[in-house]
């Protein structure tokens, strides 16, 4: 909307519900998607695009809270993460535990026990990095692989509500401190990606939550009053241009970026990607009614972004137990049976997990245990998996095809 100006009002994050974000998030998941069945070789960027839509969506909520009331009711924030993430989470670690113990070949099963207690405990991504497990060429052995990043949001969730609370009071000017907080710390995470990206095994890198933080922060900053304001003042017409050029670069870097081995991804390209994420983000916030906010904020990219965290959940253990051939089709055929698989369990579990926690159907009220039982379920049916059985592996698949999470 234009005011006399010529300028379009700008939305708080914390504050209103922003249709396009949810559309970005829908695009994200479906470039990771076909990334890991092997048909876009940059489309792991997706995860980036996540973390800065996280970091901006959780700080504009804390910083709407600090400036309603003064204060952030911290163990409400944890609740509601928890009540967001948990429940999707338990439900796919087990049922993956259970497929696995059926389907799986032997060091599958081997593997998704061990990664299993490290997947409920939110450290995915440690236990691969410390146990020196190859990321780029093991992940087809490992079921829970795409659980680093889960691991990092929620290590990030824990460490920057502090961090808001130190320093974000006061307005206008805990605005501006977050968002120099935010600013310094992401130039760190860069240098520190900048020094591990260049080991043979790039792991350490890929994996590490201070190596990744700046995705999260570059969010963070896009979500403070300052960058807010200025995104704001950028006439609408302009705005949905440089929306239009942002996100026409996003697509492309995921086109023709040629996997983990892409000159320069490590040594600032990731950051480049978050940056013009967080941007394009801003300016969708400030003016979501513009051509391409319509458009990213479409029926289908939305409807998708409305599951694409249960879709991310599900879709990798599927793809590694699928056959190669279902019902004498593979490649793309076996890809649309992967995918609508996926997408079947994601939108299950959304309506039947997800969305009665969030909103607390009777059943899902009260029990302040209920997340430390699901992950104590988890854990105890990983410990059973791990008892070694006969195994016919029916669920052999060619992963060479397979993109690494």
């Amino acid at each position: 909307m234009l005011s006399s100006a010529g300028v379009h009002r700008r939305q708080n994050p914390g504050r209103a519900h922003i249709g396009p974000l949810d559309g970005l998030r829908g695009l994200a998941v479906a470039a990771v998607l076909l990334f890991h069945a092997g048909y876009l070789s940059g489309g792991f960027l997706g995860v980036d695009l996540f973390f800065v839509l996280s970091g901006f969506l959780i700080t504009g909520l804390l910083l709407a809270e600090l400036d309603r009331s003064g204060r952030l009711d911290l163990a409400g924030f944890w609740a509601r993460r928890a009540r967001r993430l948990l429940p999707a989470l338990a439900l796919m670690g087990v049922a993956t535990l259970l497929l696995a113990w059926a389907f799986a070949t032997p060091p599958m099963l081997r593997a998704v026990s061990q990664d299993a207690p490290w997947a409920a405990a939110q450290a995915a991504n440690w236990h691969y990095i410390a146990e020196q497990i190859g990321y780029w060429n093991a992940a087809g052995t490992r079921l829970f692989a795409h659980l680093w990043s889960i691991g990092v949001e929620w290590q990030f969730y824990l460490v920057w509500p502090l961090v808001v609370l130190a320093v974000g009071r006061g307005g206008a000017g805990g605005h501006r401190r977050v968002a120099a907080v935010a600013g310094v710390c992401a130039l760190v995470s860069l240098l520190l990606m900048v020094r591990y990206g260049t080991a043979v095994d790039t792991t350490r890198a890929y994996e590490g939550t201070d190596t990744r933080a700046f995705s999260l922060l570059l969010g963070a900053v896009a979500a403070t009053a300052p960058v807010r304001d200025l995104a704001g003042r950028v006439p609408r017409a302009a705005a949905d241009a440089l929306c239009a050029v942002l996100l026409g670069g996003l697509v492309l870097s995921w086109t023709l970026t040629a996997g983990e081995k892409a000159a320069g991804l490590f040594q600032g390209g990731m950051f480049a990607h978050s940056l013009a994420s967080a941007v394009l983000i801003a300016l969708l916030a400030a003016v979501p009614g513009g051509f391409v906010g319509r458009a990213v904020g479409g029926a289908l990219p939305r409807r998708l972004g409305e599951v694409s965290y249960s879709l991310y959940l599900w879709h990798w253990p599927i793809y590694l137990l699928l056959p190669q051939e279902v019902l004498g089709v593979g490649g793309w055929g076996r890809t649309a049976v992967a995918i609508g698989l996926s997408l079947l369990a994601a939108v299950v579990s959304k309506l039947l997990v997800e969305d009665p926690v969030r909103s607390r159907a009777r059943w899902a009220v009260g029990r302040p245990g209920r997340a430390a039982l699901a992950v104590a379920i988890t854990l105890a049916v990983g410990t059973w998996a791990a008892i070694p059985r006969p195994n016919p592996g029916a669920g052999t698949v060619d992963v060479s095809r397979l993109g690494s999470p």
